[in-house]
């Protein structure tokens, strides 16, 4: 297991917005991981970028989404980040740990959503 989000926990009002904050526990290489993401541009349907400036290493995730047709939606996943500490050693190898883990992550989304 590459990657698993344990908990997500809102620390401001639970509504999706410019500023908003929420606080996640994951496990990553054998390690458990806490870390607040902010929501830092929100457009409703298009586009949700969050960032977090603590933590293993700060990240930047980026979700959009494009209608193909009526009840096709592509969304795109795009994480940046530079990693230190620890994680600073997996360096070369972590652009591939981490699509793996979005992979099973937006696997796991899909089967709920299609529930």
């Amino acid at each position: 297991m590459v990657c698993n989000i344990q908990s997500a926990e809102w620390k401001t009002e639970k509504t999706i917005q410019k500023g908003s904050q929420i606080a996640f526990k994951a496990n990553f290489l054998g390690r458990e991981l806490a870390y607040v993401y902010e929501i830092t541009e929100f457009q409703p349907g298009k586009k949700l970028v969050m960032k977090t400036s603590s933590g293993p290493f700060p990240m930047e995730t980026i979700y959009t989404w494009e209608e193909i047709e009526r009840d096709v939606t592509r969304m795109t996943l795009r994480n940046r980040g530079i990693p230190t500490g620890f994680s600073k050693l997996f360096s070369p190898f972590m652009s591939t740990m981490m699509k793996k883990a979005n992979i099973k992550d937006l696997k796991k989304i899909k089967a709920i959503l299609e529930d």
